[in-house]
């Protein structure tokens, strides 16, 4: 992995990172059922974005590879595999 090439995702992942913080934070000082679950479920569409955004790049890599007629580090079977561990 490159991380020139997954800007996106880590950014994606530190925003995770601080809401997941702000979850915990909630959570030790008894704060809002509601309000914890719903920044719960920001943490999780957060960390599905990211996989998904490094799968989608991990697929234009390897197409990258293909077409300049190098070995992809990848297979096809393999990225979806990786895809629909996310799914």
């Amino acid at each position: 992995m490159e991380p020139e090439l997954l800007g996106d995702a880590l950014t994606r992942l530190r925003r995770a990172q601080g809401q997941l913080a702000g979850v915990i934070e909630a959570i030790e000082e008894g704060g809002d059922c509601a309000h914890v679950l719903t920044q719960l479920a920001a943490v999780s569409r957060a960390l599905d974005r990211a996989g998904f955004k490094i799968v989608a790049t991990g697929m234009r890599h390897c197409q990258a590879a293909r077409d300049s007629g190098d070995e992809p580090p990848m297979t096809e079977r393999e990225l979806e595999r990786l895809f629909l561990a996310l799914a």
